[in-house]
Formats: C-alpha cells, sequence, structure tokens
C-alpha cells in the first residue's frame, strides 16, 4: 500500500467500528414494534429488551480499557467485529425474546468496547493539525450506520412477518468485511511505545503513516513520547487523583450531556415518535430515513470545521441548537400544532450532528495523559452508556405516563444546563499536541 494513504486507510478502519456501532443501536427500531407485539411484552420488559444492547454497551465500556491496554488496540479492534458478528447472527435466530437479549447485549459489549478503541486508536497515530477530523471520522461511521439501518429497515419492512429477523441479521456482512479490512492494521505507535517500549517498531509506523516527516522530526516524537511515558509511569498515582479532576470531570459531563439531551432515546424511538404526531407506520419509517441523512450532511459539516473552529464553539453552536429545537417540540406537542415536529426533531439531530456528535469522542481521547488515556477513555464511555442506557430502558414508561410536551421540556431545560457548562468549563484543545495536553489541562 502507497504510503501517502496509510494513515487514511488506518484511521478509517478504525471508524468503520463506528458504522457498525451506530447501525448495531438503531436497527433495532424498526422492529421494536412489532418485537413487542408478537412475544407481547409489557412496556418494561419491552423497555429492558430494547435497552439490552445499551447495557452490553455500559459493561463493554467498562471493560474494554483492558484489552485495548494490554492485547493492544489493532486486536481489540478485531474482537469488537467478531462481538458484531455473534450478535447478528444470535438475534436474527433467537427463538424467543430471552435468547435475543442476550445476543444484544453481546453486540452491545462489542459497541462498548469500540468507544475505547477506535477513537484512541485514531488519536493516537493522527497529526496533531487534523487530529479531530479524523478521529471524527468515528462519529461520521456512526451516523453513517444510523442511516444505512433506517434505509435498510424501510427495505426489509415487507418481507413477511419475520422481517425484523433481517433487519437485525443483516448486519453479519459489514462485520465481515470490517474483521477482514483489521487485518492490515498498523498497531498505534504511541501503544507500542508506552507499553511496549518497543520504540524500533513505532518508529517504522510513524515513518509509514506520516511519509511526509523527517526521520529527526519522528525521533523528536518519539522521544518525546518515551520521555513522557517515562516520567509519568515514575510518577503515576492511582487514577481518580486531584491532578486527573479536571480531565474526569470533563469526560463524564460531556458523555452525561450527550445523553440527556435525548438524542439516542429519540433516534430509537423514532417511529414511536413520528407516530405520535399522525403519521402512519410506513410514512413514519421513511421520516426516520430522513433523520439519518440530517445527520450525516451535518455531521460531515461538523467534521470540516472541528479543526478550524475549534471543539468548544461547536459545543456552544449545538447547545443553542438543541434548546431551539426541543423548545419548539414541547411548544408543539402542548398545543397541538404537531405539523412542525418532524422539521424540530430534524433541527434537534442537525444541532447535535454539528455539536455533541462531532465533539465528544475526538474531546474524550485527547485530554487524557498516555498512560492514563484507556481509564479516561473507559470512563467517558462508561458514563455515555450508563445515561443512555437508563434513559433507553425507561422511555417507553415515560411516553405512557407524562405528555410528549413534558418529556421534550424537560430535555429542553438539561441542555441550558449545559450551555452554561461549556461557557464555564470546557477548554479549547484543538491543534494541541497530546503530550502537551497535561500543561493545557493543568
Amino acid at each position: 500500500m502507497n504510503k501517502k494513504y496509510v494513515l487514511y486507510y488506518s484511521a478509517l478502519v478504525a471508524a468503520l467500528s463506528g458504522f457498525l456501532f451506530g447501525f448495531d443501536t438503531v436497527v433495532i427500531s424498526g422492529a421494536e414494534q412489532h418485537i413487542q407485539k408478537i412475544w407481547q411484552l409489557s412496556s418494561v420488559m419491552h423497555g429492558l429488551t430494547i435497552s439490552m444492547a445499551l447495557w452490553g454497551t455500559v459493561l463493554g465500556a467498562l471493560i474494554g480499557g483492558l484489552p485495548t491496554e494490554y492485547w493492544g488496540r489493532k486486536k481489540t479492534l478485531i474482537l469488537v467485529g467478531f462481538l458484531y458478528l455473534i450478535s447478528a447472527i444470535g438475534s436474527a435466530m433467537a427463538p424467543e425474546v430471552y435468547s435475543l437479549i442476550i445476543f444484544r447485549f453481546i453486540g452491545g459489549i462489542g459497541i462498548g468496547i469500540s468507544t475505547i478503541a477506535a477513537p484512541l486508536y485514531i488519536t493516537e497515530i493522527s497529526p496533531p493539525e487534523i487530529r479531530g477530523k479524523l478521529t471524527g471520522m468515528f462519529q461520521f461511521n456512526i451516523v453513517l450506520g444510523i442511516l444505512i439501518a433506517f434505509i435498510s429497515n424501510a427495505l426489509l419492512s415487507h418481507l413477511g412477518p419475520d422481517f425484523w429477523r433481517y433487519m437485525l441479521g443483516v448486519q453479519a456482512i459489514p462485520s465481515i468485511i470490517y474483521i477482514l479490512l483489521c487485518m492490515r492494521l498498523p498497531e498505534s505507535p504511541r501503544w507500542l511505545i508506552v507499553r511496549k517500549k518497543n520504540t524500533e517498531k513505532a518508529i517504522d509506523i510513524f515513518s509509514t503513516i506520516n511519509p511526509t516527516a523527517s526521520k529527526k522530526e519522528i525521533t523528536e516524537l518519539v522521544d518525546s513520547i518515551s520521555l513522557s511515558s517515562s516520567s509519568g509511569e515514575k510518577h503515576k498515582k492511582p487514577f481518580f487523583t486531584k491532578s486527573l479532576m479536571r480531565p474526569i470531570l470533563l469526560a463524564f459531563f460531556i458523555a452525561m450531556f450527550n445523553q440527556l439531551s435525548g438524542i439516542n432515546a429519540i433516534l430509537y424511538f423514532a417511529p414511536r415518535i413520528f407516530e405520535l404526531t399522525g403519521l402512519g407506520q410506513e410514512a413514519a419509517l421513511l421520516q426516520s430515513v430522513g433523520i439519518g441523512l440530517v445527520n450525516l450532511v451535518f455531521t460531515l459539516i461538523g467534521l470540516w470545521l472541528i479543526d478550524k473552529v475549534g471543539r468548544k464553539t461547536l459545543l456552544y453552536w449545538g447547545s443553542f441548537g438543541y434548546i431551539i429545537s426541543l423548545g419548539l417540540c414541547s411548544w408543539a406537542f402542548a398545543t397541538g400544532n404537531v405539523g412542525i415536529v418532524t422539521y424540530c426533531i430534524f433541527a434537534f439531530i442537525a444541532a447535535h450532528a454539528i455539536g455533541q456528535g462531532a465533539v465528544i469522542w475526538v474531546f474524550i481521547s485527547e485530554i487524557f495523559p498516555n498512560q492514563y488515556r484507556e481509564a479516561g477513555q473507559s470512563l467517558g464511555s462508561f458514563t455515555h452508556w450508563f445515561f443512555d442506557a437508563m434513559l433507553t430502558l425507561f422511555f417507553p414508561k415515560m411516553v405512557d405516563i407524562f405528555s410528549p410536551a413534558l418529556i421534550f421540556g424537560i430535555f429542553c431545560m438539561l441542555m441550558v444546563v449545559q450551555l452554561f457548562w461549556v461557557r464555564i468549563w470546557v477548554p479549547e484543545t484543538k491543534g494541541i499536541a497530546l503530550e502537551n495536553m497535561e500543561r493545557k489541562l493543568g
């Protein structure tokens, strides 16, 4: 392979785990009402079934730092592919709800691990000036997977009473392709230096993924990483210490607010929400494809801007977009003007894609020192998936108990809080070398 393209190939292949992530989490939206009907699930059992993949992500996020640290980024990414493959085949063949729950849980473990391994890998191989764009490819692939899942659901919804099995099983195809592509990835050179002390191999990989850099520049970079690593190991403290409190809180809050916007509840239950506005089931599925398109377009815009205007600015824009769109959704349901809900949901998706969606995985992967990066990514990922799972578990019950106007109003108020958090707490991290990030964050 031409050296010029190794960096982009490596970043793109690692980011493809995000495609499987997006597809797996959202594909259930086209089948969830049918699954509830054929197995006559209560709202509680239904919420548990749909959220089980999310509980798998919570476990994956908790344990994902271990294989990422000890086995390496490459082997962990391959493991993720096999977990997706097992989940897809098992879910499609599930004879009853408990089997479906188990296999969805396995896929969720893969998602949780991927949100640690993939952003870390891409961040560690990327030059500072394009790090946001390359790491953001993970998020782009998530929304591409979401879009393809919505399209796939719409196309497969006519295949008889077992259409939902095809919806869940088709993911086996991209899983196999992804596993094969991962076989050609180089290992993260920073992992080789920090964990294996193999500077010679790291120099070879840096030379391959960055062929325009001189031998002197690469040697200086490797020496800088080695020095930072040895100094960090010499004075290494437990993860939860005062010196790391700022990046810990930043990772926790950006992940928490990401889910308290209601983004994944809206994605998972998009057809159900559109049906509340009076659309039929088929029209609701097609409107869900519109969500995927808007998400894709504005994610591309966010990735184009992230290394230009910075992470904090995008979070500002996204926060204002959240507040306006969610507020209008609440007003529309409260006053009966439900005709504008579809457009408000599209605006909400656009605000998420250009703000939190584009920033979260880039930001978390940047703010921790080399020797704590796996633990920091695991914390952020765990927080994200814990709040996601809780929200997805209780969302069907919320719809039964509360009016849509109140639900959207609560999400809107939480995003007002996020706006103040961004203004007061969030630093700018664009263009800063990873080894210099510690000084930036004090």
